[in-house]
């Protein structure tokens, strides 16, 4: 069990770092009273381009039982956002007179998800 654990450890060690960074980042921050709007983008912009909170996700789904059901709960909405987000600019484009490019852009963002669904099927089988 702690060989299991220290493995897990030396796998994650560069996402534990970011994240502590991150966390001294937030407190500092809150400590001397900085903007909290910029400081909240300069995380998120942090964490997105070290990746921290994908390991932070793989370390979620590292729980028994329970986390993957939490990864799952998680990523849906991603998808919903992704495919209602198309809609609300294809109806502006489509006022705008741009009727062609609302086209190509839906078609690539069912593309993705169907990409994406599939990717996710032959994960599971694989």
């Amino acid at each position: 069990m702690f060989e299991r654990t220290r493995n897990i450890l030396v796998e994650y060690r560069i996402t534990f770092v970011f994240l502590v960074v991150a966390g001294i980042f937030i407190f500092v921050g809150l400590h001397f009273e900085w903007d909290k709007e910029i400081m909240a983008s300069l995380v998120v912009l942090f964490g997105i381009i070290s990746h921290a909170f994908a390991g932070l996700v793989g370390l979620v789904a590292l729980i028994p039982f329970i986390g993957p059901l939490i990864i799952k709960v998680l990523s849906i909405p991603v998808f919903w956002l992704l495919n209602a987000g198309g809609y609300f600019v294809s109806i502006l484009f489509v006022r705008k007179g741009f009727g062609s490019s609302v086209v190509q852009g839906r078609v690539l963002t069912i593309v993705l998800l169907v990409g994406v669904v599939i990717g996710f099927i032959l994960g599971k089988i694989i």
